[in-house]
C-alpha cells in the first residue's frame, strides 16, 4: 500500500489493548478537517515484536514523513517500531507506554501503586490465538467503564466492553528490544484520571524520554471523550 506523499506528515494512529481503531473517530475527524492525512491501522495485540513489525511494515509503505501516535499499549508498539523507521519524524504518546529497552508494559509499572486494571482484568482459560503462548486478557463487564473509559456515556461504554479486543499476556510482558524515543522527538499527553495506567507512571515515562508533556483531565480514553483537545495536542507535535 503506497499512500500519497507530501511534505506534511501523515498521522498514523495506533490503538492499544481492549479497543480498536474506531475509537479514534473523533480525533480523525478533527485532524482531517484541518487538512491532515490520517490513518489508523489495526494493531494485532499478539506480541510486542509481532505488533511492532506489523505497524512498521505499514509505516514503511507510506511515501513521506510520518508522525506516529500511540495510545496505551500502542505506545509500546510505536516505541519499538519507530527505532528503525527513517520516515518517522515524531512520536506522540496519549496515556501510553513509552518503555525502554529491556522493559515491558508490565515491568515499567512495578514501582507505582497498581492501577484499577490490575484487579478488573482477567486471563482467559484458553491460549491466545496467534500469540507465542499464554492466555488473552479481558476487562470484566462490571467495572469496564470505571477502569477504561469513565468519561464516556454508559451506553457507549457498554458497546466498548462488548467489542473489546483482548491483549495477549505475552504482549503485556514482552520486553522491548528498541526504543525510538531515544533518537526521535516525542510528545506525551498524561491522563490525570487514568485507571488503567498509573498517571505517575505516565509522568515518569514522559520525563525519562524528554517529551514535551501536557496533561488532560480525563480517563484512559480521554481522546474519545475530548477529541478536540487531543487533536490539538497532536497538532502541536505536527507543527514541531
Amino acid at each position: 500500500m503506497i499512500m500519497p506523499g507530501s511534505m506534511q506528515p501523515t498521522v498514523v494512529l495506533v490503538h492499544g489493548a481492549f479497543a480498536d481503531a474506531s475509537g479514534f473517530g473523533g480525533v480523525i475527524r478533527e485532524l482531517a478537517t484541518s487538512g491532515y492525512e490520517v490513518v489508523a491501522p489495526p494493531n494485532p495485540l499478539r506480541s510486542l515484536a509481532f505488533d511492532a513489525n506489523a505497524v512498521g511494515a505499514y509505516v514503511r509503505a507510506i511515501d513521506g514523513p510520518v508522525v506516529l501516535v500511540g495510545h496505551s499499549y500502542g505506545g509500546a508498539v510505536i516505541t519499538q517500531a519507530s527505532a528503525d523507521l527513517d520516515n518517522v519524524v515524531g512520536l506522540v504518546y496519549v496515556a501510553a507506554f513509552g518503555i525502554d529497552v529491556g522493559e515491558s508494559c508490565a515491568s515499567v509499572q512495578g514501582p507505582f501503586p497498581p492501577s484499577m486494571l490490575a484487579s478488573t482484568s482477567a486471563p482467559t482459560a484458553y491460549d491466545a490465538a496467534g500469540a507465542p503462548g499464554g492466555p488473552e486478557l479481558y476487562i470484566g463487564k462490571d467495572q469496564f467503564r470505571e477502569t477504561f473509559c469513565a468519561d464516556v456515556p454508559a451506553d457507549l461504554a457498554a458497546v466498548m466492553w462488548a467489542t473489546q479486543r483482548p491483549l495477549s499476556i505475552e504482549a503485556l510482558t514482552e520486553n522491548a528490544t528498541a526504543a525510538g524515543w531515544k533518537t526521535k522527538p516525542s510528545w506525551y499527553l498524561v491522563s490525570e484520571h487514568d485507571n488503567a495506567i498509573p498517571p505517575d507512571a505516565e509522568r515518569f515515562m514522559a520525563e525519562r524520554m524528554g517529551a514535551t508533556t501536557e496533561s488532560i483531565t480525563g480517563s484512559h480514553t480521554a481522546f474519545i471523550a475530548q477529541p478536540v483537545a487531543v487533536a490539538s495536542f497532536i497538532k502541536k507535535a505536527l507543527a514541531g
